[in-house]
């Protein structure tokens, strides 16, 4: 399984962004895909799951504010981040889960600054 993420940068606070993370290769089997984030001297934080049935699960530092969506047929899932906050600042990780099996995409950063 390869993911591939996009759609981070610099934003205001109070500002918009939207991540996609496209899964390609071997993806029969993938139950669940979202992101978790990990800014600097902190632990990785789960931010948003989905799972194949379309249930979602999001961290508490970021209900209310994000959303995590899908695209089946690309194999895409996104996240929809509103109200930015300086603190969301971090590097954002795509993720698969396959057969109890994680992948993980390259990171994207997110800045939050005005």
């Amino acid at each position: 399984v390869q993911l591939q993420a996009s759609g981070g940068g610099l934003v205001q606070p109070g500002g918009s962004l939207r991540l996609s993370c496209a899964a390609s290769g071997s993806i029969f089997g993938i139950t669940a895909m979202g992101w978790y984030r990990q800014a600097p001297g902190k632990q990785r934080e789960l931010v948003a799951t989905i799972i194949r049935s379309g249930v979602t699960n999001y961290g508490d530092s970021v209900k209310g504010r994000f959303t995590i969506s899908r695209d089946n047929a690309k194999n895409t899932v996104y996240l929809q981040m509103n109200s930015l906050k300086v603190e969301d600042t971090a590097v954002y990780l795509c993720y698969a889960v396959k057969f109890g099996d994680s992948y993980w995409g390259q990171g994207t950063l997110v800045t939050v600054s005005s």
